[in-house]
């Protein structure tokens, strides 16, 4: 009896963290690091990370983004840790104001090839990805945890004992 109750709750709380519907599907696992080290154009990938700059262009825009691992759902994880740097470019104009710095992105597309840009002073090697889809996250709201009243010897601070 435990057993079937035990999987009727894993496959429900697996149902809670499907990816959206336009990120659903098979990609490879590589990351953007061993994309490079590897020279792996034609893979189709899911990546996510945070976006450093969006560049519209006069047909498509590009993002440039820092890589983070995926959580379940496929929303970029926080954590200080990357996986690389890489471009996405999607045909279409994509707002600089919304997709701003910092926001979160999962897109899903193939790589097409490798680009070299400066990140400060150093050469830095980047996969570039034609996307087909560009899944901006909402923004995070953060959690404090505040008390009515400071805690104070064993019981509430002006309580009567």
């Amino acid at each position: 009896m435990k057993v079937p109750a035990v999987l009727a709750v894993a496959l429900t709380l697996a149902g809670c963290v499907t990816a959206p519907k336009p990120l659903q599907g098979e990609f490879s696992t590589i990351t953007p690091e061993a994309a490079v080290a590897k020279q792996a154009a034609g893979e189709l990938v899911r990546w996510g990370g945070h976006i450093v700059s969006v560049e519209p262009r006069s047909q498509s825009s590009c993002f440039e983004i820092v890589a983070t691992p995926l959580a379940g759902s496929t929303q970029p994880q926080q954590v200080d840790r990357s996986l690389g740097r890489f471009i996405a470019c999607r045909n279409g104009f994509y707002e600089p104001e919304v997709f701003k710095p910092g926001r979160e992105v999962t897109i899903s597309g193939r790589i097409e090839g490798f680009e070299t840009r400066k990140v400060g002073e150093y050469d830095y090697q980047y996969p570039r990805v034609a996307a087909d889809v560009i899944y901006l996250w909402p923004e995070r709201d953060d959690v404090r945890i505040i008390h009515e009243r400071p805690f104070f010897f064993g019981g509430w601070y002006g309580r009567r004992w």
